[in-house]
């Protein structure tokens, strides 16, 4: 039984994780600059709202498998809007190891058999969430590197509470019986998704942003295809030779854009 529509998924997980960020936002209000409000709103719309309901939306349509692989354009637009928004210097050492990262990560995705393109417009949800993921990337970078990963976090996510609040209520959520097990179950999975891939994950990617920079961040789109592999085999999935291969060009790309 489908419980909840995508959207709702997708503002059950920021609005998780605004709340259990909250109270970190509060107690820290005083580190933030005033004038960074904006620009830490902003990233939290770029890197986490626009996405997650893009995402949402999209995977009503095409495979996990598609969206992982156009989800690893993150990168490649990173150098893009980079260059030419935000007046980067083009790193030329670190592009043949991005794109060799790619090359990876298009052989996984020819050797898992999936080459048909349906849905062709919900596909384009996910790359303009990856431009949104390359141009919060890049903001960042350039506007909030003196504070901290925890805090722009905090504040991204307390401030999206009540956007969040709003797209539940205009779709129905707060309609739904409370005793149904179906909408309690998929509440709490996508909390749990809000709160530990959103949320905290947000925190450890801000980190690799401030000790990294945006083009090496923006590659952990890279590593998606591990974890996959990984619960793939725990369920008993055969993992072919070609995507072995793609996953050791994945890492040459990282080592070589590393260096």
């Amino acid at each position: 039984m489908l419980a909840l529509q995508a959207s709702q998924v997708a503002a059950i997980r920021i609005l998780s994780g605004g709340i259990v960020l909250l109270p970190v936002a509060v107690t820290r209000r005083r580190q933030i600059p005033s004038n960074k409000f904006g620009v830490i709103l902003l990233s939290g719309l770029l890197g986490s709202f626009i996405p997650a309901f893009l995402f949402c939306i999209a995977e009503t349509k095409i495979d996990s498998s598609l969206a992982g692989f156009l989800n690893a354009l993150t990168p490649i637009f990173t150098i893009l809007i980079g260059v030419f928004f935000f007046k980067s210097q083009l790193q030329k050492k670190k592009i043949p190891g991005v794109l060799l990262g790619f090359a990876g990560m298009l052989l996984l995705f020819l050797a898992g058999g999936t080459t048909e393109l349906k849905h062709g417009w919900y596909a384009l949800l996910v790359i303009i969430a990856t431009i949104s993921y390359a141009s919060n990337v890049n903001m960042v970078g350039r506007y909030l590197k003196e504070i901290t990963s925890t805090n722009i976090a905090s504040f991204a996510f307390a401030m999206l509470i009540i956007p969040s609040l709003i797209v539940l209520y205009v779709t129905g959520f707060f309609d739904f019986p409370v005793n149904n097990p179906h909408v309690l179950y998929s509440t709490a999975m996508s909390a749990v998704l809000g709160i530990m891939g959103t949320a905290v994950a947000s925190i450890l990617f801000y980190v690799l942003l401030r000790r990294a920079g945006p083009l090496f961040s923006s590659m952990v789109t890279y590593g998606i295809p591990f974890i996959a592999l990984f619960w793939g085999l725990l369920a008993g999935e055969t993992v072919l030779p070609l995507q072995l291969v793609g996953l050791g060009i994945i890492l040459i790309g990282v080592y070589l854009t590393s260096k």
